[in-house]
């Protein structure tokens, strides 16, 4: 059984700092796409940052360039995004994805081709 589950959400105020963790289970290092997703009120769910399970290559949403890193713990089984600056724009529910289908793969704008499964969330609030 398939198991994502996120920590390390909460409320920082602008330029703060937050790194979130997703600790999966029943997926493997190799799982060909694992990605973050964000949810605010009112807005559909868009992709933030996605990594290759194996050979790393990495895409991130425009929002998120150059303040956001996505990695992975092969070792621990577990996917990281530390995120940086932090604005209120940023304010969502945070979501782990993981791709296991052939053929998952990151793609532009930070999502993965094809998701498969979803963790159950983290909220990142950022105040003004």
């Amino acid at each position: 059984q398939v198991q994502l589950v996120e920590s390390g959400g909460g409320s920082v105020q602008t330029g703060g700092s937050l790194r979130l963790s997703c600790a999966a289970s029943g997926v493997s290092a190799s799982t060909r796409c694992m990605g973050w997703y964000r949810q605010a009120p009112g807005k559909e769910r868009e992709g933030v940052a996605a990594i290759y399970g194996v050979g790393g290559s990495i895409y991130y949403a425009d929002s998120v360039k150059g303040r956001f890193t996505i990695s992975q713990d092969y070792a621990k089984n577990t996917l990281y995004l530390q995120m940086n600056s932090l604005n209120p724009e940023d304010t969502a529910m945070y979501y782990c994805a993981a791709g296991a289908s052939f053929g998952s793969r990151p793609q532009r704008g930070g999502t993965c081709s094809t998701v498969d499964y979803w963790g159950q969330g983290t909220q990142v609030t950022v105040s003004s």
